[in-house]
């Protein structure tokens, strides 16, 4: 009696590659090198910024956290997937972010502190 089995695969056998799967690699690849050399990018506008002078320390310090604050949120977004993220993880970044600014508010009215002075 002949069996009516197909035959099974060897386990060193190795399937044929997928063609799309490769394009997605390709577009994520290709995603990824443009978020790094956009972070560079910005990473010289840094350098850059470091020595022009926008009038007061403050300026100077507000400028260079707007720049890093677009570098965070652009890895956040890509490199820590982010952007595919569902809403929970919105609220709970935006809650770290009201936080954050809240240190950054203390920081300020502890280093403009006009009882001290």
């Amino acid at each position: 009696m002949e069996s009516t089995s197909t035959p099974k695969a060897h386990a060193t056998e190795v399937a044929p590659p997928d063609e799309h799967a490769a394009e997605h690699v390709a577009a994520h690849v290709r995603k990824y090198v443009m978020v790094g050399v956009t972070l560079l990018t910005f990473t010289a506008i840094t350098v850059f910024l470091s020595y022009v002078n926008f009038g007061t320390m403050k300026a100077n310090v507000a400028v260079a956290l707007l720049v890093a604050t677009f570098k965070a949120g652009l890895v956040a977004a890509i490199f820590m997937h982010l952007s595919a993220e569902k809403r929970l993880i919105y609220r709970i970044l935006i809650f770290t972010g009201f936080f954050v600014l809240g240190l950054f508010w203390l920081t300020y009215l502890a280093w403009y502190n006009p009882v001290i002075r």
